[in-house]
């Protein structure tokens, strides 16, 4: 079969580096959480990401001020919920309420953890590449809740279209 173009704005469906995730941001009293899926590890130990984070959204002005936030990973179970987060502001709503989440001490930054998500990553900004609005970001404690031992995350593929994270399948690798 030959291959066929595919559109350009279509591309980023083909190429998702990760889960959606839900970043959650404080700063002096304001807070907010937004959906998220352009993320990528840059650095294994200490664990270091980076998050590009358009600056017409309400959480790159809280992130860039409060220098921190909290991504949390959901799975499949909440996706409805993701959807919501993902679809409205928190610049006039609390998303922790509209969206049904519960919101979790952090022990290092002041962003709230989201309850209903498996996992919760505690971030600090490190650096930021302002022509793309990209933080990156250092990992200083992770959470996770023991019991989701085969998590079905969401990868967005795109125009409402996700994919859930399925088998895990092993293959050779020398790297450990």
């Amino acid at each position: 079969m030959a291959k066929q173009a595919f559109p350009l704005s279509g591309v980023y469906g083909l190429i998702e580096t990760g889960p959606v995730v839900l970043i959650s941001t404080r700063w002096k009293g304001r807070e907010s959480i937004m959906a998220q899926s352009w993320h990528t590890m840059i650095e294994f130990d200490p664990p270091i990401l980076a998050c590009v984070i358009s600056e017409s959204n309400y959480s790159f002005e809280l992130i860039e001020k409060s220098g921190e936030c909290a991504i949390n990973i959901p799975t499949v179970e909440i996706g409805r919920q993701v959807a919501l987060c993902g679809n409205s502001s928190g610049r006039n709503a609390d998303k922790f309420e509209a969206c049904a989440f519960t919101r979790e001490k952090a022990s290092d930054v002041e962003a709230a953890l989201i309850g209903e998500c498996y996992a919760s990553l505690e971030c600090k900004v490190i650096d930021r590449v302002k022509q793309y609005d990209l933080f990156v970001m250092e990992v200083t404690r992770a959470w996770v809740d023991p019991a989701v031992t085969e998590p079905r995350t969401l990868h967005h593929r795109g125009y409402g279209a996700f994919m859930v994270a399925g088998e895990t399948v092993s293959l050779p690798s020398e790297m450990r």
